[in-house]
């Protein structure tokens, strides 16, 4: 009976473990708030070149926000962006993906990034660098401890936040069901 009772918490610690792999961390702005202004460098298309605030020219589109710290962007990092992208394009036509880049060297970031669009070819993607502190806007409330930070927005209004210590493409299907909290 006890080497039963052992074997059980055993195993239920194990799949506490296997979960927590995922490393989910709290991190981005509650549910419900109202996105503060997020001003980036986009590093491709009509705005290349100028600083925006990109919560504003989303305006009230469904968008997810993907905040990257640059010095911890893996291969991994780039399959979740590449199946995300062809997820949205394929079966959520009316979002847009922004993967914002949080880095100390913005000028780097500025010229790596269009190599990694090239690399990856994201279709419905906009890359973009944070123009400000590597920890991100403070309103937004990035954990410097997730990897990545993935926000679902509509109108202006964080839907659901979460950040990943580790981050792959089999979270995709849970990402896109962020747009519909």
């Amino acid at each position: 009976m006890r080497r039963s009772l052992g074997i059980a918490a055993l195993m239920v610690t194990c799949v506490f473990v296997s979960r927590g792999a995922l490393g989910e961390e709290v991190s981005g702005p509650e549910k419900g708030a109202k996105l503060e202004p997020l001003k980036v460098h986009p590093v491709a298309g009509d705005d290349a070149g100028k600083v925006i605030d990109i919560v504003e020219r989303r305006e009230d589109k469904a968008t997810i926000y993907v905040i990257v710290q640059a010095d911890l962007f893996t291969r991994p990092i780039g399959r979740f962006l590449k199946e995300l992208d062809t997820k949205i394009n394929n079966d959520v036509p009316d979002t847009e993906i922004v993967a914002v880049w949080l880095t100390d060297d913005v000028e780097k970031s500025k010229e790596y990034l269009p190599r990694a669009q090239m690399s990856i070819q994201l279709v419905r993607t906009n890359w973009t660098v944070f123009d400000g502190d590597k920890s991100g806007p403070p309103e937004w409330g990035i954990n410097g401890d997730a990897h990545v930070t993935v926000v679902a927005a509509k109108k202006g209004v964080a839907l659901k936040s979460v950040g990943y210590v580790s981050i792959n493409e089999t979270v995709v299907a849970d990402v896109v069901k962020m747009l519909a909290e």
